[in-house]
């Protein structure tokens, strides 16, 4: 009787690393007011903040650029795109969260002009959106399936998407299992152009690194 062959082990999944970067400075973020939707251009520092995105990527043997449709999004990787002769994608989904009443304010006007939903969205941003504004766990949810659909499409691939600071943060909650109202605690805001670094294997995604300058980016 001969012995049973061994099983043939089961092929290690090859990791897709994302990396994420917030676009640069607008002149709505210079002045601290909500910027969702509404389609802002890059002040000089965003545009030398793209510049140093891009002169990251020129050595950081990407496959691929993927963007938000908004504006801030692909302009800031154009010095990537430039870098490494790609071209980038844009991803609908990955539009940042609309704020709705808060578009273009700042907290202090929020507070003079919806006191309550002001307190409680501060309370709870997930069960709480703003009047007007999207569904944070819906953001988080179509802003999560789209980074797994660029990583399941591109096994092994090194990829940079440019999005925004609210959806990756909601993202991020979702795709690694803590509560989307804790997102604005247990992830301050992404610098910047800085570096968020994710692998996704076989459809699983682990944190490698968070908001890290790209002069310090791997």
């Amino acid at each position: 009787m001969n012995p049973a062959a061994p099983p043939t082990p089961t092929p290690t999944p090859t990791p897709t690393t994302l990396f994420l970067a917030r676009h640069g400075e607008t002149v709505w973020h210079a002045e601290n007011r909500y910027t969702g939707v509404s389609d802002i251009e890059l002040t000089p520092r965003g545009v030398e903040q793209a510049g140093e995105l891009g002169a990251w990527a020129g050595g950081a043997r990407l496959d691929a650029i993927v963007t938000s449709p908004l504006t801030r999004a692909r302009r800031t990787a154009e010095p990537a795109a430039r870098a490494t002769g790609l071209t980038p994608v844009v991803e609908p989904e990955l539009t940042e969260i609309d704020f709705g009443v808060a578009e273009g304010r700042t907290i202090a006007e929020l507070h003079a002009s919806h006191p309550r939903e002001t307190a409680a969205f501060l309370g709870d941003p997930a069960a709480h959106p703003l009047p007007g504004g999207e569904d944070p766990k819906a953001a988080a949810g179509r802003g999560a399936a789209a980074l797994l659909r660029l990583a399941d499409a591109r096994p092994g691939g090194r990829v940079l998407v440019v999005a925004h600071n609210t959806l990756f943060r909601l993202v991020l909650c979702r795709l690694l299992g803590i509560p989307e109202s804790e997102y604005r605690r247990v992830l301050p805001g992404l610098r910047n152009c800085a570096i968020t670094e994710v692998r996704v294997s076989a459809g699983a995604p682990a944190l490698m690194s968070y908001n890290v300058p790209t002069g310090k980016a791997g």
